[in-house]
């Protein structure tokens, strides 16, 4: 089940040419695949629908937006007048689809924990 559709994606982002819209399309199944295997859905619950379209379309333009030329997805940018230096660092520059802890968060889906166990001594044997 598509948890978005690519009209979703072209409202929250921008117009997308056609080779772009068979692109989104495949990468909205595969985040709605990847929700599904992260979040107990429940068909019935419209708040936890409207979240898994937001977070959904954000994972696919996160991925859409590594091949993009302009600065979106940029976390750093580096200009130098002479001898014409230019540099840009991308947020996702191999455009993983990923949650954000934000997002995990909204969606209730777990990031594990750590704990530690007391070991037992030699001599504290409760017999």
């Amino acid at each position: 089940m598509a948890y978005a559709q690519v009209s979703d994606i072209e409202a929250r982002w921008r117009d997308l040419s056609t080779a772009e819209e068979t692109r989104a399309g495949v990468l909205i199944d595969d985040a709605s695949a990847m929700l599904s295997a992260l979040v107990d859905v429940d068909p019935n619950d419209t708040e936890q629908a409207a979240l898994l379209k937001q977070v959904c379309c954000n994972m696919v333009i996160r991925a859409m937006s590594a091949t993009e030329a302009d600065s979106y997805g940029v976390s750093n940018m580096s200009m130098t007048a002479g001898p014409y230096t230019q540099q840009w660092t991308y947020t996702n520059a191999s455009g993983d689809m990923y949650l954000t802890k934000m997002e995990k968060r909204l969606l209730g889906v777990s990031t594990g924990y750590i704990g530690s166990i007391r070991p037992m001594m030699a001599g504290e044997h409760d017999d």
